[in-house]
């Protein structure tokens, strides 16, 4: 259950879901609108049903209900799963008329601004199992509405070591990206992927490259603004004061990821608020780069601190500084070892296998 297949991190994990389901010999029904992910859902086995779940309006919402009943007596559905908070609501109640188990994964650290923000966020707690994607959000999940571990399952994010393979990034993936870049010239480079959005931490990057005493480092941020130009030309108005203009580039969407880490030395993540979990730099770690990440969150469960990464105070430019001049101090050697002990700690402990294997071990708990 999704409002529709776009590209963000939930829609990915749903299709990572539905594709175990399937390779496990049953079918998956993935409902949601229309979006760009919708080939890669067919490719993964999973039939789409395609329903108005993309409304917060609750008419809309217990008009689906219904909707959904249709479609779990039709094809005799024997459990639902819930990533957003909207189909959720649809889908607890249709599980519950037709009597089936109902679970959710809780993606985010959803705000709670007010009682009315906090209610409509509390149904993601209300599955018969609650995944949380990390133990970060285990535990938010449990003190914010007081449910027992007995409910909640711990299932981290996993990524594709087949393709976040170093290996793999032939031919001129990564040429083309350095000439569009202008990221050819061997300068030491230090790449922050995310979309652009304030709590990423993109101010906080470029206030630490110009902290750095390695002056010559190219900086490059990856991610859509998804139409927030004014945060854009700030940041670009942030380089130019600081003297960074030359060394900073912005990249923008990227959809080949595996080939633009490919030409960091190093790849950071410096949220000022805590992720759930990090997808880019447990991905950055399978890629083999040196990574470094702020001392919160789900950071602190993927990245093995001074072995497959480094962790940083939050918030802190001149530690992030202090942090990156030191791994750029490391001979070449020593950061390809770091690299691949990296890679090793995520294949054996987040790659996609692992994470399927978790899911349907959920799965299994409610069915037999």
């Amino acid at each position: 259950m999704l409002p529709q297949l776009g590209m963000g991190g939930a829609e990915r994990v749903a299709v990572e879901g539905a594709e175990a389901v399937h390779l496990s010999g049953h079918r998956s029904l993935i409902a949601a609108g229309a979006g760009p992910l919708a080939p890669l859902a067919a490719r993964a086995g999973a039939e789409l049903v395609l329903l108005p779940l993309n409304t917060k309006n609750p008419l809309s919402i217990w008009r689906n209900v219904r909707r959904l009943e249709e479609v779990i007596e039709e094809n005799e559905v024997d459990l639902i799963h819930a990533h957003s908070r909207a189909p959720a609501w649809s889908a607890y109640y249709a599980a519950k008329r037709r009597k089936i188990p109902f679970v959710t994964t809780y993606h985010g650290v959803y705000g709670e601004e007010n009682a009315l923000k906090r209610r409509y966020n509390e149904v993601m707690a209300r599955g018969d199992r609650v995944i949380a994607v990390s133990n970060y959000v285990a535990e938010l999940i449990q003190s914010r509405y007081g449910i027992g571990p007995e409910r909640v399952r711990v299932v981290h994010g996993g990524v594709d070591v087949e393709i976040f393979d170093p290996a793999t990034v032939l031919g001129d993936r990564s040429v083309r990206l350095a000439r569009a870049w202008r990221a050819d010239s061997g300068q030491p480079t230090i790449m922050l992927p995310g979309r652009l959005t304030g709590w990423k931490g993109q101010k906080l990057f470029i206030e630490a490259l110009a902290w750095m005493r390695h002056q010559d480092v190219l900086g490059i941020l990856v991610g859509s603004d998804q139409g927030r130009t004014a945060y854009t030309a700030s940041l670009v108005a942030l380089a130019k004061k600081l003297g960074l203009g030359p060394r900073l580039r912005m990249a923008g969407h990227v959809d080949d990821v595996p080939a633009a880490m490919m030409l960091a030395d190093v790849v950071v993540n410096c949220s000022t608020k805590p992720e759930a979990f990090g997808r880019t730099i447990v991905e950055a770690q399978a890629m083999g780069r040196v990574v470094v990440a702020a001392d919160h969150g789900g950071a602190r469960e993927t990245v093995l601190d001074g072995q497959s990464g480094f962790l940083v105070p939050p918030g802190n430019a001149a530690a992030l500084a202090a942090v990156l001049d030191a791994i750029l101090d490391m001979p070449a050697e020593a950061r390809i070892e770091f690299g691949r002990q990296a890679r090793g700690h995520i294949a054996r402990n987040f790659s996609l296998p692992v994470m399927q294997t978790r899911l349907l071990n959920v799965y299994a708990e409610l069915l037999g």
